[in-house]
């Protein structure tokens, strides 16, 4: 016989957070290995040129991500064996790894808010240097600039984009002999790189922060309710 009444009622809606909170750990877990392996952003964080990586902070930010997802799930099946087992044990364990998973989601986010514009704009600096490198009228290595030609053709066939901002077009590389490494378009619906970069990265950012948002939700319930059902089940006379 176990906790009766309110107490039990509590149990049962912990338990069902708790399988909302495993399901939500297979999201994110699954929203990360997307974001990580998407044709997109994998074909443009993992270029290089001239011993220089693409800026890998994105790609950190997600490997972080997948940790989380499966933390999330091996939690979310500790609160709900606890919740069913009614074991004080478990629910405090459970709780204590809420708390730290809170808590680091909360200075992540913190962090991410504060370094939202930081990603883009580290991309750019590499896209402008491989931009640079490809039209440099100083550099007479030709294997150098074949390979930052290569580099250049990845960004714009990923982003469908030619050239950087409004002063820059992209008839300057045609001037340049460079007619392979821009997507097939004409100049009525060309767009610039600078622009394709800072909007393909704002769409993934807005995507894990409305997840993270959610997960932060469900998180508050089930530590008022694990604490709560803690609390019945060492007042239970049956204990």
């Amino acid at each position: 016989m176990g906790v009766e009444g309110c107490t039990k009622c509590i149990k049962y809606m912990l338990f069902f957070f708790n399988f909302i909170f495993w399901l939500a750990g297979g999201v994110v877990l699954g929203v990360a290995l997307w974001l990580r392996h998407d044709r997109d952003t994998s074909s443009l964080l993992e270029l290089k040129f001239d011993g220089q990586q693409a800026p890998t902070t994105f790609l950190n930010g997600v490997h972080v991500l997948i940790a989380v997802g499966a933390v999330m799930m091996v939690v979310g099946f500790l609160g709900c064996y606890g919740a069913i087992q009614e074991s004080q044990c478990l629910l405090g364990t459970f709780f204590a790894c809420l708390v730290i998973l809170f808590a680091c989601e909360v200075a992540a986010g913190i962090f991410g808010f504060m370094h939202r514009d930081s990603i883009p704009k580290e991309l750019i600096s590499f896209y402008d240097t491989v931009y640079d490198s490809t039209l440099s009228t100083t550099i007479n290595d030709p294997d150098k600039k074949q390979a930052a030609a290569a580099v250049l053709k990845v960004f714009h066939e990923t982003l469908d984009c030619c050239g950087r901002g409004i002063s820059n077009p992209f008839t300057t590389l045609f001037t340049q002999g460079l007619t392979d490494i821009c997507p097939k378009t004409t100049s009525a619906s060309f767009k610039d790189c600078h622009s394709s970069i800072t909007e393909l990265f704002k769409e993934k950012v807005y995507l894990i922060g409305i997840a993270a948002l959610i997960i932060a939700v469900i998180m508050i319930f089930e530590m008022t309710f694990s604490m709560v059902l803690c609390c019945g089940i060492r007042n239970s006379p049956v204990y």
